[in-house]
């Protein structure tokens, strides 16, 4: 049986951060599903379709990533899908409190369902996508934090008026 997870997110931009929890993924999963989640109360800086072609083109020819967007709840989602466990990253002790009351309501929704926690690497734990914005919309050197695709499309967004 093929394993796939899935990894949900703004990803609103993609991080290295995102990309480790990707890369490492792919070495336990035979297929990950990164499901970029539509928040009706949240108001991205790229569109569906930009953050989807940013992590496609950080993951040029690798036809074991999957990448998509998805409204509603995650466990109906991923049963959809045929996902067998949620790939959560984490970053610091505060990620984990929300983690796990996330969790363990995927659990009671569907307990066909595992969640997985992966720690960032240490290089990356400060890095959050709502930083980065930050950085970037004050003109800061976000060099090494995201890939130089997105660290360019966020100059971009930034510079015009």
């Amino acid at each position: 049986m093929k394993r796939t997870a899935i990894y949900p997110g703004s990803f609103d931009p993609l991080t290295h951060g995102h990309i480790s929890i990707i890369e490492r993924g792919l070495r336990v999963f035979d297929e990950i599903v990164v499901a970029i989640a539509i928040n009706v109360r949240k108001t991205p800086l790229f569109t569906t379709e930009e953050r989807i072609a940013m992590i496609r083109e950080s993951f040029p020819g690798e036809d074991r990533l999957k990448t998509e967007s998805f409204e509603g709840l995650l466990v109906g989602y991923a049963k959809e899908r045929g996902c067998q466990v949620i790939l959560r990253g984490l970053r610091a002790v505060s990620d984990f409190e929300y983690e796990l009351q996330m969790a363990n309501m995927n659990r009671k929704l569907d307990d066909e369902i595992e969640t997985m926690f992966m720690m960032t690497e240490e290089t990356h734990f400060y890095v959050s996508s709502g930083l980065v914005k930050e950085v970037a919309r004050f003109g800061g050197d976000v060099h090494g934090l995201v890939p130089p695709h997105v660290e360019s499309a966020l100059t971009e967004k930034f510079s015009t008026p």
